[in-house]
């Protein structure tokens, strides 16, 4: 009997030395619980990352005990967001939080996500999002799916224009619109969003590309018109590491799937940007901004030229995927 008591006395101890190692004994549930690193293309607190951010609180409330996303940092901080999704298939990070325009040096087919003229449940049921999921999938990444869009780009000018005609002026750009840009005869030049204050202010670039419902209130003084229509889709993606993927559990796969496919829905039906958009409208309006709308056939060669600027450089770059895509993403 004291043999036995000294037996479950040591046992005792060790679990108690075992669970001193982490600072509290784990439960079966808690050990199974991992956490992953996240990373955004944007700045922590910026507009445009608060997305993401609400997607990874989304993904940690459901997933207590089972996933969580540690948010690690945002570009420009932690380097060029460029260069962060192609950190992410190397290993650097587990899940991003991006747009499309910061991966295209992933795979030259990207920007088809922002041209898309259907929902991405069509895309899901038509094969297009399968395709492009492919294509991320042999650069060592995992495709979960679109968690929001900012609506539609526009074009911002510090001085009106009457037709669409670009010729003479120097815009800021991202891969997003700078064919389209050009195509229309405009000077382009890249910068980081840091920077559009400043080049706006000092006359260096002469207006900018920029969702309406993601817009950053400070450039209300740097900017007196929006550009209509608006043109593509600013879309934010989630996307992890293949290796990280098929490292969580289907449980833990699970959690972040149904996350992000409750959010591509809510962005389909396009209640939430709307809502926004809706907001920043009004204090636009407040701020003095007017609004140019082409309408008939300036509005025709607007839109047409979006279209066409942006597919050509698409099969231009991949003439053999380009193709195919652009039967499953257009009407």
């Amino acid at each position: 009997m004291a043999l036995g008591t000294n037996i479950l006395t040591i046992m005792a101890a060790a679990g108690l030395a075992v669970a001193g190692l982490s600072g509290h004994a784990t439960s079966p549930a808690m050990a199974a619980e991992k956490t992953i690193n996240g990373a955004s293309c944007f700045p922590i607190g910026h507009p445009v990352h608060k997305p993401f951010q609400a997607l990874a609180d989304d993904i940690n409330k459901r997933g207590k005990g089972v996933i969580q996303i540690k948010m690690v940092g945002g570009a420009p901080a932690i380097g060029s967001p460029f260069t962060l999704t192609q950190k992410m298939a190397r290993g650097a990070y587990d899940i991003v939080g991006c747009t499309e325009a910061y991966f295209g040096n992933v795979i030259p087919e990207a920007p088809v996500l922002r041209f898309s003229e259907h929902t991405y449940s069509g895309l899901r049921k038509n094969g297009g999002f399968k395709y492009v999921a492919d294509l991320l999938d042999k650069k060592n990444i995992h495709y979960v799916g679109r968690y929001w869009t900012f609506g539609p780009f526009h074009l911002w000018l510090k001085n009106p224009i009457s037709k669409p005609d670009l010729k003479g002026l120097n815009l800021r750009v991202a891969p997003v619109y700078t064919a389209f840009f050009k195509a229309l005869g405009a000077t382009v030049q890249q910068a980081s969003t840091s920077q559009v204050y400043t080049l706006m202010e000092n006359g260096t670039v002469h207006g900018y590309g920029w969702p309406a419902a993601g817009w950053v209130p400070a450039w209300a003084k740097v900017t007196g018109y929006r550009v209509d229509p608006g043109f593509y889709d600013a879309a934010l993606h989630l996307l992890v590491n293949k290796k990280s993927w098929n490292g969580l559990t289907k449980a833990q796969q699970g959690v972040i799937n149904e996350a992000t496919l409750e959010a591509e829905k809510k962005v389909d039906a396009g209640t939430a940007w709307k809502g926004i958009l809706k907001k920043q409208d009004a204090f636009r309006a407040k701020a003095g901004m007017k609004i140019i709308t082409f309408k008939g056939a300036d509005r025709k060669k607007y839109m047409d030229t979006a279209r066409e600027a942006g597919w050509k450089e698409v099969i231009d770059r991949s003439p053999k995927h380009g193709p195919a895509l652009k039967k499953l993403f257009t009407k």
